[in-house]
Formats: C-alpha cells, structure tokens, sequence
C-alpha cells in the first residue's frame, strides 16, 4: 500500500513573491512602525506622515489610531476621510485599496495572503483587497483574500468576508452573507 503525499514545509518556495522594497528598508519600516506607529502616541498626523514616507498613498483627512499594523505600506491606498481604528491589521502582502469614507475598526483583519493547501509545499497565493467609498469593516470583521466590499457594504462585528460584499448591504457571519440592504438617513442639513 502507497503511502498518501504528506504536507512538506521544507519544499516551500517564496521565490516568486514580490516585496517591492529591498530588505534593509522593510526592516527599516518594522522598527519604525514599532516606535512610533503602533505606539500608544496619540494623533494621527505621524502616522500618515511616516505611511506617506515609505509609499503608502494616503488621502486628507485620514485617521489612523494607535496599534494599527501595515505590512507593507507601499502596497497601501487609503482614500480621503478614512478611519483605521485602534489595533487593525492590514496585512498586505498584495495591494490593498480602501476608498474615500471608509471606516476600518478595532482589530479588524485584512488577509491578502493564503496558502494553496493542495500543494506538499503548501504554496503562497496573494490577492488584493478592495473596499470601495463608504465601506464599514466592523471590530475584529476579517476580509479575506480577493474580496471586494462593495460601495457602502458593512460587515458586521465578528463576520468573516471570504468573497466579495455586494454594494450597499449588511454582511454578518462566516462566511459573511447579506442580511439586508443598507439605507443611508437624510443629513440634518436636508431635513
């Protein structure tokens, strides 16, 4: 009797992967995001600055909180008057788009990366992540690999988004389904 193939870790190979950066300035970018973007300092503006200053596009009016973490900020969009909330990781090993209005929470998740379990070397596969304007990734939500939320789609607290969000719905669960259609009140101003 044949024995069955076996997971074989040693046979992995990231050769393929593009980091974009060489290493000297990823490392630079790890101490410098544990100093001083990651840090309990309040404010937003040293942490758009030094997100700005290695390559992340970032829009005006942007909040960033104490405890966020960025992979690679070259790979990183953010849209004008977006808020990254306290401990969000964005794990960004393929480019990550976050549109104008969007509201990323506490501990939320975003994955880019997976593995190809079918592989023994258990292969590296990136997809980006794409939220569009008005997007709300609820406290500790995780996006997955590939997915697009969709224009003013919210996945809620906890949920798991592992395909794309349908524009202007409310997404619970793992996997996220829609529950029901988002609607939007008229401001104050036009009442």
């Amino acid at each position: 009797m044949m024995a069955p193939p076996q997971v074989r870790l040693d046979l992995f190979q990231n050769a393929a992967f593009d980091r974009q950066r060489p290493a000297y300035l990823e490392a630079l970018w790890v101490l410098v995001q544990a100093a001083l973007v990651r840090s309990f300092i309040p404010g937003s503006a040293h942490r758009r600055l030094l997100l700005r200053a290695f390559g992340a596009r970032i829009g005006r009016g942007v909040i960033v909180k104490p405890g966020v973490r960025v992979k690679f900020p070259w790979k990183l969009e953010v849209g004008d008057y977006s808020w990254v909330g306290e401990g969000a990781w964005i794990d960004n090993l393929a480019p990550v788009r976050i549109g104008a209005n969007c509201c990323i929470s506490q501990e939320a998740y975003l994955c880019t990366g997976s593995h190809n379990w079918s592989k023994p070397s258990f292969d590296l596969i990136v997809r980006p992540i794409e939220l569009h304007d008005g997007a709300w990734v609820a406290a500790r939500a995780v996006v997955g690999p590939g997915v697009v939320v969709g224009e003013g789609a919210v996945l809620l607290l906890g949920a798991v988004a592992t395909k794309s969000l349908p524009p202007w719905t409310i997404n619970c669960g793992n996997p996220a389904q829609p529950i029901r259609a988002r609607e939007l009140e008229e401001p104050l101003a036009a009442r």
